[in-house]
């Protein structure tokens, strides 16, 4: 009989119930979108950040102990470096599948042929290693530093035997020195000289701009600094700082509890990774570039609450929708209500068949909305980040949840309305 009476109400009242399905719809639609976004939004925005650099750095501990006390800005001294064979081994760090790409760096004061100084920098452009664990990496500056203009010419093609002595210069000096692409450059450093192919001229907007930029192996020639390095730049997928993150960073890991330290070790704060890298590389310092780790941590706090307030707003439009259509759809079946309550149901009983009515086409409406919120996730996805949103599995249960409380809190004034009907007044027409 229960049954029964839901199915005739259904089927009666079927343009009612379409309109709250498709309410309901909306609301599971945009929530379902908005949270896959959230979800993934931090490894999508954390990608596109890094096309602004590196946002870790790394030098030696003599170098950074320099830099500390005497504020030194080329950040240390002509005998401290790292060594370029641990390069590898940033790739064997916990969180190795954040290291997004990294690039190492020797700088030497080299001369010109007319006597003028200059600084050569040594570094990877799109470099091909054997990992320690087997597998291979192609990273360099060519990726690290993507927002640099090359005026004329290309980048280094380190894969290319023809560019072992080729060098890219800033777009200052090529001015300065009236150099082009396809000139050549003789540059003298301590241990040799080397006459330089110029194949690109880039404009970097920086300091950059009056270096020369050759092959890591290169630079070392110049100045008998085989298989040494000044800095390492790295660029990382990192979660947003924490009081616990803030907390090892200002008072050192040693105030952290163990279990303190495993979570902070094993979640992918800047300085975490920061301190996983000095456990592989000898005698240095990482720190995190603060600009550039501050910035994703805003704009990825910002980024989540703009996703909270769509999501929070659409589920209280969905929520006043339900309202009038629940309470219209209570209103033209008083009659029938108070028939009911005349020959004995009670309002437990009637309130569980008008929610359960409602229920039912809120899981309609709820899957419907799911599938389309899908869709509009991945529209999402490809139009902002140029790639697919991936939906977690959380979100299927957070807005089966979020839809049950909207329908309720819809159905309450409804709900009210019945419970006050009174079956004479209302079947005598007042």
């Amino acid at each position: 009989m229960f049954g029964r009476m839901i199915r005739g109400a259904l089927f009666r009242q079927w343009k009612k119930m379409l309109m709250i399905a498709f309410t309901i719809a909306l609301g599971a639609s945009l929530a379902t979108a908005m949270l896959s976004v959230m979800l993934d939004v931090e490894d999508k925005v954390n990608q596109e950040l890094k096309t602004y650099g590196a946002n870790i750095t790394v030098v030696p501990k003599e170098a950074s102990v320099l830099n500390d006390l005497y504020e030194l800005e080329d950040g240390g001294s002509a005998e401290a470096y790292l060594r370029e064979d641990e390069l590898g081994k940033i790739k064997t760090i916990f969180w190795a599948f954040n290291i997004v790409d990294y690039a190492p760096f020797t700088s030497v004061k080299a001369k010109l042929a007319d006597g003028s100084d200059v600084t050569v920098v040594g570094s990877w452009f799109n470099h091909h290693m054997e990992l320690p664990t087997g597998e291979q990496l192609d990273a360099g500056i060519t990726s690290l530093r993507s927002w640099w203009e090359i005026k004329s010419g290309s980048w280094l093609d380190e894969k290319s035997d023809a560019d072992e002595n080729s060098a890219m210069i800033g777009a200052a000096i090529a001015d300065k020195l009236g150099i082009s692409v396809g000139d050549t450059l003789e540059v003298s450093g301590i241990a040799g000289s080397r006459e330089l192919k110029i194949v690109g001229i880039f404009d970097a907007g920086g300091d950059e701009d009056d270096q020369i930029y050759v092959q890591l192996d290169t630079a070392q020639a110049l100045d008998g600094l085989d298989g040494c390095i000044d800095s390492i730049e790295v660029s990382a997928l990192t979660t947003p700082d924490n009081e616990l993150a803030v907390r090892a960073m200002k008072e050192g890991v040693g105030s952290l509890t163990v279990s303190q330290f495993e979570t902070w070790y094993c979640t992918a704060y800047a300085s975490s990774i920061c301190y996983q890298i000095q456990e592989v590389i000898t005698d240095s310092v990482a720190s995190p570039v603060r600009q550039v780790a501050d910035s994703e941590g805003a704009i990825l706090k910002k980024t989540k609450l703009l996703m909270v307030l769509i999501t929070i707003l659409s589920l209280i439009g969905a929520a006043l929708g339900i309202c009038n259509l629940v309470t219209a759809s209570v209103m033209e079946r008083s009659s029938e209500i108070g028939l009911m309550k005349a020959i004995g149901a009670q309002n437990g009983a009637i309130s569980g068949l008008v929610l359960t009515e409602i229920f039912i086409t809120a899981i309609v409406g709820g899957v419907g909305g799911f599938f389309a919120g899908f869709g509009f996730a991945q529209i999402i996805g490809k139009t902002v980040f140029s790639s697919a949103i991936n939906v977690r599995p959380m979100v299927i249960p957070i807005v089966a949840v979020l839809v049950v409380i909207v329908t309720l809190i819809g159905s309450i004034p409804a709900i009210r309305m019945l419970l006050s009907l009174r079956p004479a007044e209302v079947l005598h027409g007042r």
